[in-house]
C-alpha cells in the first residue's frame, strides 16, 4: 500500500508539471507578441547634428519595454548598417502581433518621396542625397511583412538639416544644400496616404518641422513617453493625447500627423478607470475646428498665455446659443481672468511653505487647463490655513489673510474655466473672511485684493444676471473707495472709485433708475477731470473720462434732453479725437472714436437735424473702412463698415433719396451675405442679413418697385421665420418677424392685394401685443404696437369695416399721445403723432379739428427745423385737405 502509494505521488507530480508546461506554452503562445525596432540619429557628420536623437531613442525603449515590447535599440547608424538592422529585424519578428519602428533623428522629403537621414547623409547634390538617405517605403515593407499590426513612429521633421553651415567646435556643422535641388527637397515628410494595416505617427504636420527640444528629449517623444502607456486608451487615442499635448506645449506652433491603416483597435495597456482632467481636456480639444483653433490661438496669443486653459473654457462652456463675436467675447473674458490670476500666483506670497508649494503647483495646473486640479490643490492650501488659524489664535488674523488670498486665487482659477457660480461662491468667501480679519488689519495689497474681489463680484452677478446682488457689490465697493481714498494719496484710488460710479450707474441704468444713474455718471466725471488735470500723461484715464461723459450723453439722450446729450457725445468724441491723433495707428482707439460718431449721428437723426447725422455717419464710415483694409479678415470690422453703409441709407432715406439709399443698403448686404457665408451657424450675422434684405426692400418700395421690393422682403421673412423658430423667447427675433410680416403686408396691400395683407398684419399684431405685454415700459416696442394698429385701420377702411378701423386708430392715436408727451424732443414720435391724427380723421366726429391738429404740429416741426425733408409734403397735403372742409362749409 504505502508503495502505491508513493507511486501514485511520483506520477501526480510529473501530470502537474505536465500541465504547468502545457498552460505555460499556452499562456505564451495566447500572449500578444510585441516587437520593436528603435533607431536614433545625431551624430550627423555631413548635416546639421542634433542633440536629442539618441536620448529619444532610449527614453522610447524604456517605454516600450515596459509596454512588453521586445525592443532593439539602434544608436548614429550609416545607411548600410540601418538597412541591416532593418532586415534583421524583418527575420527576427517574423509572425509577431505588433511590430513597431521608431525613428528619431532628421527626415526629408525628395521630389515627394519620404527619407530617413543616416548619419552618412550626404546633400552634396541630390543624386548623392538619394543614395545615401533610406526610403521610409522600405521600413513600410519591413514593418509590413513582419506583423498583423504595425506602427512606424517618426520624429524625423527635426529643423532643417541644412540651413546654414559652419558648425561648432568639433567642426560638424550642416552642409549648404547644392542650390540645383534645393526647390526638389523639403525639410520635414509629406503625406502618406492611407497605408494598409499600418499606423504612421510624425512628429510634425506634413511639409512642417518639428522642434528638437530644450532639454534630453523632443517635445514630440516626450509627449509620446508619457502618454503611451494610458491606462485603456486605443492607440489612436493615445496618439491624439500627443497631439494635442505637443500643439499646446508649443502654443500652436507644432501640431503631430496621425495617419491609421489598422484593420482593428490595438490598446496599449488596459483599461483602469476614469481619464485624469488634463487627458479628458487633450482628448476634447481635438475635435475643435479648425476655425475655432485659429480663434483661440489668436487670443492666447495677444495674452501671451498658454492654449490649454482656452481650450479648458471653450470646451466647458456651453458656447451653443453664443455668436461669433459674443464667443470670442467669452474667451477673451477667460483669457485675462487666466492673466490675472497667473499672475497673483506668481508673486502671492505666504508665510507657510508647505501653502507657497501648494500653490505653485496650482499655477502649473491652471497652465495646463486642468482647473478642477488647480481648484482642489487650492482648496487643500486653504484648508491648512483653516486648520492653523482655528488651533492657534496667535496666528488668527495672519492665517484667515492667508485663506482670503488663497480663495481669492481660487475664485481667479473659476473665473479663467467661465465657472461663474464657483468664482461667486469663492469670492463670497473671501469677503467674509477679511470680514473676520477686521478692516484695520488689512495691508495696502490686501486692501486692494479686498477692492477686486468686490469689484469681481458685481461683473459676475451682472453676467449671470442677478442685477440686485450685482448693486449691492458695487454699492460695497464704492463705499470701500470712498474709505481708502481718505487713507491713502494714491491718485489710482481715486481713478478706481470714479470707475466704481460708473459701474453702479450702469446697474441703475439698468434698473430704470435714470436720475440716480446721471448723479453717478456725473460723479465719475467730474473725479476724472480732476484727476486727468492733475496727471495728465495717464492716457488711459482720459478714455475714462471720455466713457463717462459717453454715459451721460445716453442717459441725457434717453430722457429727451437733446440739447445736453448732444454737449456731453462732443466732449467724449474731443477727448477720444485727441487720444486718436496720438497714437494714429491704434485700431481699439480709432474704432472708439466711432462709437461716439454714431452716437451723435443717432442723437441728430432723432432730432431731424440729417446733415448732422449724415455728416457722423460718413466720418464713423471713413474710419470704419481704413481699419477694414488694415485687416481685410477681421469680420469684425467688416460688419462695422456694413452697420455705417446702413445708418448713412437710413439718413438718405429720409432725405427722400431712395436711389441713394439704395446703393448704401447694397453695399452693406453685399458685406452681410459674404459674413452669413463665413459662418453659417453665427444666428448675429443671419439677423444681419434678415435686416439687410429689409432695408434694401424699403427703398425699392419708396422708388414704387413693387415687385423687387416684395421680393427682398421676402428674403428677409425667410431668415427672421427661422431665427423665431429657433429661439421663441428671443423678444429681438420675434420683434423682426413681426416687422417683416408687415413689409411684405404693405406691399400686397400696394399691389391691391388687401385681403391677404390684412390677414398678415394681424399675425404681427399678435406678436406686437405679446411683447407689448412683457414689457408695458418699452417704448420701441409701444412704437411698433401703434404701426401695427395704424395698418390695420387703413386695411379695415379699405375694406369699408369702418368700426375696426376706428377702433384701430383710437388704439394707435392713444399710444402715440403718450409717445409724444414723454418726449417733445423727439423728432420721429412727433411725426408718428402727426400721421395718427391723420388717419384718426378717417373715423373722427370732428375731423376737421383733428387734421387742424396734425398741421400745427407738422409746422412746428418744421419750424424748428425736425421735419425731415422727405416730409415736407405732408404740409401741402393737410392744408389741401383742410381746404376741402373749408369749401364745403361756404
Amino acid at each position: 500500500m504505502v508503495g502505491k502509494r508513493l507511486s501514485r505521488g511520483r506520477f501526480d507530480l510529473r501530470l502537474l508539471f505536465a500541465l504547468l508546461l502545457m498552460i505555460a506554452t499556452t499562456a505564451t503562445a495566447a500572449a500578444e507578441r510585441r516587437v520593436a525596432l528603435v533607431m536614433a540619429e545625431d551624430d550627423y557628420r555631413l548635416v546639421r547634428p542634433l542633440a536629442n536623437p539618441v536620448h529619444d531613442g532610449e527614453a522610447m525603449q524604456a517605454a516600450l519595454k515596459t509596454l512588453g515590447f521586445e525592443v532593439v535599440l539602434e544608436t548614429n547608424r550609416d545607411l548600410r548598417r540601418m538597412r541591416r538592422a532593418l532586415d534583421d529585424f524583418r527575420e527576427d519578428a517574423k509572425g509577431a502581433d505588433v511590430a513597431l519602428v521608431y525613428f528619431s533623428g532628421h527626415g526629408v522629403e525628395i521630389s515627394g518621396d519620404n527619407r530617413l537621414l543616416p548619419v552618412d547623409a550626404d546633400a552634396s547634390s541630390l543624386d548623392a542625397l538619394d543614395k545615401t538617405s533610406l526610403p521610409l517605403e522600405e521600413v513600410r515593407a519591413a514593418v509590413a511583412a513582419t506583423a498583423k499590426v504595425g506602427l512606424i513612429v517618426l520624429d524625423a521633421c527635426r529643423s532643417d538639416p541644412f540651413s546654414g553651415g559652419g558648425g561648432g567646435g568639433d567642426g560638424r556643422g550642416a552642409t549648404s544644400l547644392a542650390k540645383d535641388v534645393a526647390d526638389k527637397v523639403k525639410p520635414g515628410l509629406g503625406r502618406i496616404g492611407r497605408a494598409e494595416n499600418i499606423l504612421f505617427a510624425f512628429s510634425a504636420a506634413p511639409g512642417e518641422t518639428a522642434a528638437d527640444g530644450t532639454g534630453q528629449n523632443s517635445p514630440f517623444t516626450t509627449a509620446l513617453t508619457k502618454y503611451l502607456g494610458t491606462d485603456g486608451l486605443e492607440i489612436r487615442s493615445v496618439l491624439t493625447l500627443v497631439q494635442q499635448e505637443v500643439y499646446d506645449l508649443s502654443r500652436g506652433k507644432q501640431l503631430p500627423y496621425v495617419e491609421s491603416g489598422l484593420p482593428k483597435l490595438f490598446f496599449a495597456t488596459a483599461a483602469k478607470g476614469q481619464l485624469p482632467e488634463r487627458e479628458r481636456l487633450l482628448l476634447a480639444m481635438a475635435d475643435v475646428t479648425p476655425e475655432m483653433r485659429s480663434e483661440v490661438e489668436q487670443i492666447a496669443s495677444d495674452a501671451d498665455m498658454p492654449l490649454a486653459p482656452l481650450y479648458g473654457a471653450l470646451i466647458g462652456t456651453d458656447t451653443s446659443h453664443l455668436s461669433a463675436d459674443s464667443l470670442n467675447a467669452r474667451l477673451r473674458e477667460a483669457a485675462d481672468a487666466f492673466v490675472k490670476v497667473r499672475s497673483e500666483m506668481k508673486t502671492l506670497a505666504s508665510d507657510d511653505p508647505q501653502v507657497t508649494e501648494l500653490r505653485r503647483q496650482a499655477e502649473e495646473q491652471l497652465s495646463l487647463g486642468a482647473f478642477d486640479g488647480a481648484r482642489a490643490i487650492l482648496a487643500k492650501a486653504a484648508d491648512i490655513d483653516n486648520a492653523s488659524r482655528q488651533a492657534l489664535k496667535v496666528n488668527f488674523v495672519s492665517r484667515t489673510l492667508s485663506e482670503a488670498a488663497t480663495r481669492f486665487l481660487s475664485g481667479g482659477a473659476a473665473r479663467a474655466d467661465l465657472d461663474y457660480a464657483t468664482a461667486i461662491s469663492d469670492y463670497e468667501s473671501v469677503l467674509a473672511l477679511y470680514g473676520e480679519a477686521g478692516q484695520t488689519s488689512l495691508s495696502l495689497e490686501q486692501a486692494d485684493r479686498q477692492s477686486r474681489t468686490l469689484e469681481e463680484l458685481g461683473i459676475l452677478y451682472t453676467t449671470v444676471g442677478n442685477v440686485e446682488a450685482a448693486g449691492r457689490a458695487f454699492t460695497a465697493l464704492l463705499a470701500n473707495l470712498e474709505q481708502r481714498s481718505r487713507q491713502e494719496t494714491n491718485p489710482s484710488v481715486k481713478r478706481d472709485l470714479a470707475i466704481s460710479h460708473i459701474k453702479l450707474a450702469n446697474i441703475q441704468m439698468a434698473q430704470g433708475d435714470l436720475p440716480t444713474s446721471l448723479e453717478n455718471y456725473e460723479a465719475a466725471r467730474d473725479m476724472l477731470q480732476d484727476l486727468t488735470a492733475s496727471v495728465p500723461d495717464k492716457k488711459g484715464w482720459l478714455g475714462d473720462l471720455a466713457m463717462a461723459n459717453d454715459k451721460i450723453g445716453n442717459v441725457l439722450a434717453t430722457q429727451g434732453d437733446v440739447g445736453a446729450a448732444a454737449q456731453a457725445y462732443q466732449q467724449s468724441l474731443s477727448i477720444k479725437q485727441k487720444l486718436a491723433d496720438a497714437e494714429p495707428n491704434s485700431a481699439y482707439l480709432l474704432r472708439d472714436l466711432t462709437i461716439t460718431y454714431d452716437e451723435i449721428g443717432d442723437l441728430a437723426r432723432t432730432a431731424g437735424q440729417l446733415d448732422g447725422a449724415q455728416t457722423a455717419f460718413e466720418e464713423s464710415l471713413r474710419i470704419r473702412l481704413v481699419l477694414a483694409g488694415n485687416k481685410p479678415d477681421d469680420p469684425e470690422r467688416q460688419r462695422a463698415v456694413a452697420v455705417s453703409h446702413e445708418r448713412i441709407g437710413d439718413v438718405l432715406r429720409e432725405r427722400g433719396e431712395a436711389a441713394g439709399a439704395l446703393v448704401a443698403y447694397n453695399k452693406s448686404q453685399a458685406i452681410a451675405e459674404d459674413l452669413a457665408h463665413r459662418d453659417p451657424n453665427d444666428t448675429d450675422l443671419k439677423r444681419d442679413l434678415s435686416i439687410s434684405y429689409a432695408k434694401i426692400g424699403n427703398a425699392l418700395n419708396d422708388q414704387e418697385n413693387w415687385p423687387a421690393a416684395l421680393a427682398s422682403y421676402q428674403q428677409a421673412l425667410a431668415v427672421a421665420r427661422e431665427l423665431a423658430a429657433d429661439d421663441p423667447g428671443n423678444t429681438d427675433w420675434q420683434r423682426d418677424l413681426s416687422v417683416c410680416l408687415e413689409k411684405v403686408a404693405g406691399v400686397l396691400d400696394a399691389q391691391g392685394n388687401v385681403s391677404d395683407a390684412l390677414q398678415i398684419y394681424q399675425d404681427s399684431l399678435a406678436i406686437a401685443d405679446r411683447l407689448v405685454k412683457l414689457d408695458p415700459g418699452n417704448s420701441d416696442w409701444q412704437r411698433d404696437l401703434s404701426i401695427t394698429l395704424s395698418e390695420i385701420g387703413m386695411l379695415e377702411t379699405k375694406q369699408r369695416h369702418f368700426e375696426g378701423s376706428r377702433k384701430a386708430f383710437e388704439a394707435s392715436l392713444g399710444i402715440r399721445q403718450q409717445l409724444a408727451q414723454s418726449d417733445p424732443n423727439n423728432a420721429i414720435w412727433q411725426f408718428d403723432l402727426v400721421q395718427a391724427y391723420i388717419n384718426y380723421a378717417y373715423v373722427a366726429k370732428d375731423p376737421k379739428a383733428v387734421l387742424t391738429k396734425a398741421l400745427n404740429l407738422t409746422l412746428d416741426l418744421d419750424r424748428t427745423g425736425r421735419l425731415a425733408p422727405r416730409d415736407k409734403s405732408t404740409i401741402k397735403y393737410l392744408r389741401g385737405l383742410l381746404a376741402k372742409f373749408n369749401a364745403r362749409k361756404k
